[in-house]
């Protein structure tokens, strides 16, 4: 299995996991407000009836209230990995 491409500059894949459909798409709502998107995706997360849900971003054009926050946030690159990132 080869390992996913990167996403192009200005872009950002989402991946959302979430026990329902409908909690997932309340997440990536509130991220379509903040950033402009793709069509979303949404997949079976399991046997559980969880939901998988990718959509695309682009962080070059952001909502203002987004700007502000994604400016104060932005990593200083001593921030470790987390444990369950891939």
């Amino acid at each position: 299995m080869q390992p996913p491409e990167s996403p192009s500059p200005g872009r950002a894949e989402v991946r959302i996991v979430a026990a329902s459909p409908e909690a997932a798409r309340q997440v990536a709502a509130v991220l379509r407000r903040c950033f402009a998107g793709a069509e979303q995706r949404s997949y079976p997360a399991g046997a559980d009836g969880g939901t998988r849900l990718h959509l695309t971003v682009d962080t070059l054009h952001t909502a203002e209230p987004a700007r502000s926050w994604l400016a104060a946030s932005r990593s200083s690159g001593q921030d470790p990995t987390q444990t369950d990132e891939v």
